[in-house]
């Protein structure tokens, strides 16, 4: 099928894009199925970040596809102040069920950056509720990502995703980092190392602050976008015992580990912790319409609930809350999980693809790699020219390949589709294999 491409490139405004690169070689995908994208000069890119870390089951899944055009014939829109529509209490019903029990309440956004933000929200607004208004500080962690909100920005821990934007929420402190390159390089899953030397920082902070001052700690199970690092082993364990101590809230950022990466349905069912309230996003729906969502404990829900006698009890909420099509995407998408086992599958294909992401050690500027359930990490030795530069001509390097691939600086993801083969990895690792080769 031919194309007609924009006259003008102008007007469009990428995000998280080098926009004058692009512009100058634009990349355009006109459709996709399965595992593959179609670019408009007739190329099939194969898929290996899963849309980005969403596109779970693969594209223009058919059941998934019928279901969101049923529903448009039907219902377009619906206001969700004051209004729902059915099929948004069987999503929630279908969605907690997949979490730990006492989590049983879910709040749904657009987005895993929304959702951040409501679940913030949500520990200020559980704290005054109960009468402890003064709990107002969060604590996230360096190099954590929570998305691109003021408040996922502040408990974020990136640089260049903060600095530009002033100094956003007031009293927010971060962990430590979570992993050691030094001693860490090369591993495979968890790492066998005492967890405590990376939390003794939050208790100096209850010291320092006071626990009667602080809300919540907020950090993803696995570090995702800084690159897929893992926490050693028992650390997300000590957390919640550290906060649990203090009368803290716990926030586990699902939004990539929600719905089966991990070879789970979450990170807090995989690691065997329960957490106040977890975000997700990305998988939720298959990323087909946007959606996200938050999971409070029967704690938080009936504390804000009961502090209220009458009418609006959380001052909060999306137009686009539980939108017809993106639920519609949801229940179909939750449907293929369950009778597909899909988390099973994901699992049993994780040492499989362990062994191959591993298999790069050695391959040119290739210093670290990581890996846990069916995601991967690389990180690649700088370029002189600077830093960020080698890891962007991997990217490109791939996709001139028929890759697609996740490059952040200089470190690589590598999120394969959830329903992939075996010969779904090899060729995903072998044209990572023949890209790095290929750089000077």
């Amino acid at each position: 099928m031919t194309y007609a491409l924009p006259n003008n490139l102008s007007s469009y405004w990428l995000p998280f894009t080098p926009n004058k690169a692009f512009k100058a070689a634009p990349r355009f995908i006109t459709g996709a199925a399965g595992q593959f994208y179609f670019t408009s000069d007739g190329r099939k890119i194969r898929d290996g970040f899963s849309g980005m870390w969403c596109s779970i089951l693969g594209h223009c899944h058919p059941k998934i596809s019928e279901a969101v055009n049923a529903q448009v014939r039907k219902l377009d829109y619906s206001p969700a102040f004051n209004f729902a529509i059915p099929e948004t209490f069987d999503l929630a019903t279908r969605i907690a069920a997949q979490f730990p029990a006492g989590l049983e309440h879910v709040f749904f956004t657009n987005s895993g950056s929304e959702a951040v933000d409501t679940a913030l929200k949500m520990a200020l607004t559980y704290h005054r509720a109960r009468g402890e208004a003064s709990r107002v500080r969060f604590i996230g962690r360096v190099n954590g990502y929570h998305g691109v909100g003021f408040g996922g920005i502040s408990v974020g821990g990136m640089p260049n995703n903060r600095k530009f934007f002033g100094l956003a929420l007031p009293g927010v402190d971060h962990l430590p980092f979570p992993y050691d390159a030094r001693s860490d390089s090369f591993t495979k899953g968890e790492v066998d190392r005492d967890p405590s030397i990376y939390l003794q920082e939050l208790e100096s902070l209850v010291t320092l602050h006071d626990s009667s001052t602080i809300a919540a700690v907020i950090v993803e199970p696995v570090i995702g976008s800084a690159g897929v690092f893992i926490p050693p082993r028992g650390y997300l364990q000590k957390l919640r015992e550290i906060t649990q101590r203090h009368g803290i809230l716990l926030i586990l950022d699902e939004v990539i580990t929600g719905f089966g990466r991990l070879g789970a349905a979450n990170g807090a069912s995989y690691f065997g912790v329960t957490p106040d309230l977890c975000t997700m996003a990305k998988g939720i729906n298959n990323a087909v319409v946007p959606m996200g969502a938050v999971i409070a404990s029967q704690n938080i829900y009936d504390t804000i609930l009961d502090s209220s006698r009458s009418g609006i009890e959380f001052f909060h909420g999306y137009t686009y809350s539980a939108h017809p099509l993106a639920v519609a995407a949801g229940l179909a998408t939750q449907s293929i999980l369950a009778e597909d086992e899909v988390y099973a599958r994901a699992n049993a294909l994780a040492p499989f693809f362990q062994e191959a992401m591993h298999s790069l050690k050695g391959e040119p500027y290739v210093t670290d790699i990581r890996n846990l359930g069916l995601a991967g990490g690389l990180t690649l030795a700088p370029h002189p020219d600077g830093p960020g530069t080698r890891g962007y001509a991997l990217f490109l390097a791939a996709y001139e390949r028929g890759l697609a691939i996740r490059s952040n600086g200089d470190t690589i993801a590598i999120a394969p589709i959830l329903i992939s083969e075996r010969q779904d990895i090899e060729d995903i690792i072998e044209h990572v294999r023949r890209s790095l080769r290929s750089l000077g």
